[in-house]
């Protein structure tokens, strides 16, 4: 039977020749935008990560682990209740909640709600360009559940399975998708590696009553099958400077999504005593994307249980900036 960190490095292995065999091979990178559906699966909901550009999947364990690397949840020490709102931009607001509990046998357990709501937008047509005075909405919401276990000393696996559902007007859309993580993790200061494949799926399709159109076209419109936002993401992280009360984390982040260009991510971290973290990053090859993001963290109580205050700024070139507010609650009693 082979050893965990054979497997490790063989799914390492495996995504770099992917990796390289795709730059080789022509690739469209930008054009694939728009290829996939159910793109709010895509948003980042943890305010630390959203901090560091999203260059997390090796990141230490919090209470919004799941959303960014299931795998890391085998490292919990105890039971974490996590609360994430996101300002898309446009009236578009996105939560998250998550609850992850300790099992014993160095495993764990999580469950995440993950909702998108549009607000309400006005009914459009060629002739009433301005608004026909009726309103729509529509929601995107995925809840997914998680397990995790150590597989060694060093060495973890997570596994990650979302029922996602959204609604507009009389048209729905239903899937599953499945989340893998590993997390590799070293005695050289604390250094980490990861892999991460998320949403992978198949197709699906919106339903409802048919389209009827009559405005310049003959019969009904036809609804496509598109597939998930799928992507594959390799990263490290480590604790690059260490003294007295002062912790720089640093961390390295390649994604290789379907539906758009592979993009790196880097991100960085000060920690002060535990109690202060601050957060920066930037995203090379996003389009969109031109500005550092950043992050800021604070560790208080709430009674006996250790309460951590988060949030992140992402500066984007089109859609003004985007903000994530978080809570984050530790069910044990806190030294300070």
């Amino acid at each position: 039977m082979l050893r965990p960190v054979y497997i490790f490095i063989l799914v390492f292995v495996v995504g770099c020749v992917t990796t390289s065999e795709a730059q080789l091979l022509p690739n469209f990178g930008g054009q694939r935008a728009g290829l996939s559906t159910l793109s709010f699966l895509k948003n980042d909901l943890n305010p630390r990560s959203s901090g560091m550009s999203g260059a997390s999947i090796a990141n230490k364990v919090d209470a919004y682990s799941a959303s960014s690397n299931p795998a890391a949840l085998a490292t919990l020490t105890e039971n974490s209740l996590g609360i994430s709102h996101l300002l898309v931009g446009a009236g578009i607001q996105q939560s998250f909640l998550s609850y992850q509990h300790k099992l014993q046998n160095e495993a764990s357990l999580g469950l995440t709600v993950n909702s998108l709501n549009s607000g309400d937008m006005m009914v459009r047509t060629e002739f009433q360009p301005d608004g026909t005075g009726q309103y729509f909405n529509m929601s995107q919401n995925a809840v997914k559940a998680t397990y995790a276990t150590r597989l060694s000393k060093m060495f973890s696996l997570g596994i990650g399975l979302s029922y996602i559902y959204e609604t507009m007007q009389t048209y729905n859309n239903s899937t599953a998708a499945i989340d893998l993580g590993f997390l590799y993790q070293t005695d050289f200061k604390n250094l980490r590696f990861a892999v991460v494949v998320q949403n992978f799926g198949g197709s699906s399709a919106i339903s409802g009553s048919s389209i009827q159109v009559d405005y310049n076209r003959d019969g009904e419109l036809e609804l496509g099958r598109y597939s998930l936002p799928t992507v594959f993401k390799m990263g490290f992280a480590i604790d690059a400077y260490k003294k007295d009360k002062h912790l720089i984390v640093g961390s390295l982040q390649l994604n290789n999504p379907n539906d758009n260009a592979e993009n790196i991510r880097i991100g960085a971290e000060y920690q002060y005593s535990e109690l202060i973290q601050i957060q920066t990053g930037y995203k090379l090859s996003v389009k969109g994307q031109s500005y550092p993001s950043f992050g800021f963290g604070y560790k208080s109580k709430l009674g006996a249980n250790p309460l951590h205050i988060n949030y992140g700024m992402n500066p984007t070139n089109y859609m003004g900036t985007q903000h994530i507010f978080g809570i984050q609650l530790s069910f044990n009693k806190m030294e300070r």
